[in-house]
């Protein structure tokens, strides 16, 4: 089972959703407050499991509507995902993989683990 880990940062408050081997596999924005952190949270377990993928590195992809999970290649060549919420804004990223299977093995991830996360303070 995954968890939301919750941490403070210099200039507010962030959360890393943990796979159950202890992999970070979506990061969050800096949030300004405690509460909009965990707005973040439930707004990550709200929409993953219902957002379809979108691959942006295929040329010519469909795009599709919000929430969705952006598939795309970095500068550096590699693959990352962002979550979009209903309203377009974007609730979490993923570190960046060499092979598109592994960043798809990512987004599947987040819809599994996502929902049922409990949420921890570091």
């Amino acid at each position: 089972m995954g968890k939301f880990v919750m941490k403070q940062t210099k200039t507010g408050y962030m959360f890393n959703l943990k796979a159950s081997n202890g992999e970070i596999i979506a990061t969050s924005e800096v949030y300004t407050t405690v509460a909009a952190c965990k707005n973040g949270i439930a707004s990550v377990q709200a929409n993953a499991p219902k957002a379809d993928v979108e691959n942006q590195t295929v040329e010519g992809f469909e795009t599709l509507k919000h929430p969705k999970f952006e598939v795309y290649a970095d500068k550096k060549g590699e693959f990352r995902f962002r979550l979009k919420a209903t309203n377009g804004q974007i609730i979490a990223v993923s570190e960046s993989y060499k092979a598109l299977k592994s960043c798809l093995n990512g987004v599947e991830s987040v819809k599994k683990n996502a929902p049922e996360a409990e949420t921890v303070t570091e």
